[in-house]
């Protein structure tokens, strides 16, 4: 199935103006997934590129019914005001002073990179391998598997995550990689109106679509998809949504819920089923009563479907109104301010370890205009979305692609266990943990994860075309 919408050519650039979210024409009126038009680029220390990019229309019924719940709505005058209006808020946030806040483009790196798609300005890095003439190169880079990857960040983080190990992976792969602040994160902009846009770009079809849409930019017909905790929904779900693009999972401290009973899977695929004791009687009546209080249940439920809509959508209506007020934005910051760094050493197995560049790298975003609406609108996105799909920890055994798990013993935030579990619950799974680490391991124990990644990819890759040989 396919969201309606033509194909159009996107531009890119290396460096933006400072006034470039003033200056972007957003297409509301009508579905527009890229812009046919350059933004104006006015800065003198900077000079646009451009590039291409293939659009991408495909996208299924529930992508469009999810991210279209949510659209933004209008915040308290407070929010949005001048200075005048909001000489209560404090002066800085998790150190991070918030009264002259900057647009994306005013904080770019040199290699950062911009694209419009559907109304959003999509900040991202892409690391090259190293190209040896035909002397230099060794029979070990003949076997290089030659797949672009895409890198997907987690809550709270943005490019700024992959930065270690952005150019070995392409060195590894002997491809591009790339790595895209998702909405609401990094330097991505962040809009606060967008009624008149297709999908919610804080919602998890737009990251699901935008995926997709830099696989085509990378010109290839598959990539390899990393996520990092929360990104490992998107990646996920990006495989659900389109799995003839996808080459391989490699999923970090996967912010996904294992299912709590796991069928056993064989290296050779074959589900194994525990052994067969013999039932109780008293259990076949049990599961007879069940049966019919289920069909009864299904029954009252079907009477009183259009009730619950109707109140299910009155209940996201209010929520939303709600996390859109004053108090809310308020309480965020008070969030982010208190919680903010804390949160960020507590990620590492030891907190002592964590250097003050690497808090200056999380927090840079927080300089960013409209940080907090943006961040109260992902939440928005992410509560609607998880009353209007079906759980991903019901779909693990339908993943077919080859997947690497690989977590931290001393994670915090998503316990290791889950992440064996969550290995065991897809098919042909490999599982990695790397001791005496946190919640990320691309990180803390770079070498090793870079060592654990190129063992998997040559494995799956090298060995079996190698075989097919």
């Amino acid at each position: 199935m396919a969201l309606s919408g033509s194909r159009t050519q996107p531009f890119f650039f290396s460096q933006i103006s400072q006034k470039f979210i003033k200056d972007c024409n957003l297409h509301r009126n009508k579905t527009v997934f890229f812009s046919t038009k350059p933004f104006s680029n006015n800065h003198e220390a900077r000079t646009a590129s451009t590039q291409k990019l293939k659009g991408r229309n495909k996208a299924s019924v529930f992508l469009a019914k999810t991210a279209s719940v949510g659209s933004a709505g209008e915040y308290s005058e407070p929010l949005s005001g001048d200075a005048k209006s909001t000489q209560k808020r404090r002066r800085t946030i998790a150190g991070v002073d918030q009264e002259e806040l900057l647009h994306p483009g005013q904080l770019a790196d040199p290699d950062s990179l911009f694209c419009e798609f559907n109304g959003v300005h999509i900040h991202h890095k892409i690391g090259h391998h190293h190209e040896q003439s035909e002397v230099e190169t060794s029979e070990k880079d003949m076997r290089k598997v030659g797949l672009p990857m895409v890198l997907l960040h987690g809550f709270g983080a943005s490019v700024f995550s992959w930065e270690k190990v952005m150019k070995p992976l392409a060195n590894l792969t002997g491809s591009e990689v790339l790595a895209f602040d998702r909405p609401a994160f990094g330097l991505t902009s962040r809009v606060k109106e967008f009624m008149g846009l297709k999908v919610n770009p804080y919602s998890m079809g737009f990251s699901v679509l935008a995926t997709l849409s830099f696989i085509d930019m990378l010109g290839s017909e598959k990539a390899i998809l990393m996520g990092h905790s929360a990104g490992s929904l998107v990646a996920v779900s990006t495989y659900f949504e389109a799995p003839e693009k996808v080459a391989a999972l490699i999923l970090v401290a996967p912010a996904i819920i294992a299912p709590l009973i796991s069928k056993k899977v064989t290296k050779e695929g074959d589900i194994k089923s525990d052994p067969v004791i013999p039932e109780n009687p008293f259990v076949r009546v049990w599961r007879a009563f069940l049966e019919f209080f289920k069909r009864a249940a299904s029954a009252v439920v079907g009477m009183f479907k259009k009730m619950g809509d109707m109140i299910g959508s009155a209940y996201k209506r209010a929520l939303a109104a709600v996390l859109r007020s004053a108090l809310a934005v308020m309480l965020i910051r008070m969030i982010i301010d208190k919680f903010g760094i804390p949160a960020v050493r507590n990620a590492w197995c030891n907190p002592n370890q964590v250097a003050d560049d690497v808090l200056q790298g999380y927090t840079k975003p927080l300089k960013v205009k409209d940080w907090e609406i943006a961040l109260l609108e992902y939440c928005i996105a992410m509560i609607t979305d998880s009353t209007s799909k079906p759980s991903l920890s019901e779909r693990l055994s339908e993943i077919s692609c080859p997947v690497l798990i690989v977590t931290g013993d001393k994670d915090r935030l998503v316990p290791a266990w889950n992440a064996e579990r969550l290995s065991k619950a897809i098919p042909s799974s490999r599982f990695e943990m790397i001791k005496d680490c946190g919640h990320l391991p691309h990180e803390e124990r770079v070498e090793e994860f870079l060592s654990i990644v190129e063992r998997f990819i040559q494995s799956v890759f090298i060995v079996q075309s190698a075989a097919a040989v």
